[in-house]
């Protein structure tokens, strides 16, 4: 009888922290949305016309099918039957790197090493389930983090390998930190630019309202349909302002994309239906928090930018405890949140060093 009653002030504590933080998410979510709303209100009265107006964009800029960029293969997953794209460089045999983008980012966001490193490696530069020419599954549940996870243990099996050099971006640096955490035998070196490990993320992002804030969008994806909507406003604006304003885009100092670098993103997520899986990728993520406190084993290369505008810089030295082997970071002052892209000579050195230093040690 003892028990029970101490078990029912741990339930309704329990309890009460699961409002709290569905009331937070909710609440939160509702809040963006009015934001956005309001901009929505703001834009159609200053410029009527503007605002609903779309370019047609019927055929993909020179740039994405760019030689010396790779060739543009599909593999299907046997077990989710999907058909996943990506690009290649380098030969058939040699060790695999794989790459894995961010949000709003595809393929194309690893230009700059698919032509670097293809010397040494076979580089596979992935379109992530939903994105690009990748198969996207229409309910969000299909989105979940252990389907991304899967994803890449698949793909690494149906390319004929069994372990790779792991490298991630922004949403693909969290993929990427959780395939080394579940398959830890599947990665020799893991490169991370841009996003601290896993837990480390969620417990700051409670702790701090700065974070809070600059991960406003991650509430904002939790309603339907909105979001995609918003970024279709004034054709796609938000996306082009993400990549070239002063705020959020690419610094001064930063190899800043061409306009057929920004074509090329505009071709990609104007096609139909184009920002729903992406997007879905963020609408599962609170059904899956807290994440568990696991270390990572492999030697760890994690990147950033000082400059990011979505990403507190504090986070990228505390993600240092959860590494449990040779761990190296690297924080660049200058750069922002796009990092290989940004300073991509700075950035591909980096790996090189990274990589030829570990090669020494096993020697």
């Amino acid at each position: 009888m003892a028990r029970l009653r101490a078990r029912r002030p741990r339930r309704l504590l329990a309890a009460a922290r699961a409002l709290l933080f569905w009331a937070l998410v909710y609440g939160y979510c509702g809040l963006c949305a009015c934001i956005a709303g309001l901009r929505l209100l703001w834009s159609i009265g200053r410029r009527p016309g503007e605002t609903f107006r779309r370019a047609v964009r019927e055929n993909p800029p020179a740039c994405l099918n760019d030689p010396s960029l790779g060739t543009h293969c599909y593999v299907r997953i046997k077990d989710s039957g999907l058909r996943f794209h990506y690009v290649a460089a380098g030969e058939r045999g040699k060790p695999l790197m794989l790459l894995l983008h961010g949000f709003p980012e595809f393929w194309y966001s690893w230009r700059h090493q698919l032509r670097e490193f293809k010397s040494e490696y076979r580089v596979v530069a992935l379109d992530l389930r939903g994105y690009g020419e990748t198969d996207a599954p229409s309910h969000k549940e299909n989105y979940k983090l252990d389907c991304l996870i899967t994803d890449i243990k698949d793909i690494l099996e149906s390319l004929g390998y069994n372990k790779c050099v792991l490298i991630g971006h922004d949403w693909g640096g969290m993929i990427a930190w959780l395939v080394a955490i579940c398959y830890p035998e599947m990665v020799t070196k893991l490169i991370v630019v841009n996003f601290p490990h896993p837990s480390v993320f969620t417990e700051y992002i409670l702790r701090h309202p700065s974070q809070l804030i600059k991960s406003a969008y991650y509430f904002f994806f939790q309603m339907p349909w909105f979001p995609e909507f918003m970024f279709t406003v004034n054709d796609f604006k938000v996306l082009k302002s993400l990549f070239t304003s002063q705020a959020t885009g690419i610094g001064r100092k930063g190899c800043r994309l061409t306009a057929e670098d920004i074509e090329a993103y505009l071709y990609v997520f104007s096609q139909p239906g184009a920002l729903t899986g992406p997007i879905n990728h963020y609408r599962n993520i609170f059904s899956c928090l807290p994440l568990q406190h696991h270390e990572v084993t492999m030697p760890t290369l994690l990147l950033w930018g000082e400059k990011d505008a979505f990403m507190e810089v504090d986070m990228a030295e505390i993600t240092r405890i959860y590494v449990k082997n040779h761990f190296r970071l690297t924080i660049l002052s200058e750069a922002s949140h796009w990092l290989q892209q940004d300073q991509p000579d700075i950035v591909n050195k980096l790996i090189w060093t990274f990589l030829k230093e570990e090669t020494r040690k096993r020697e």
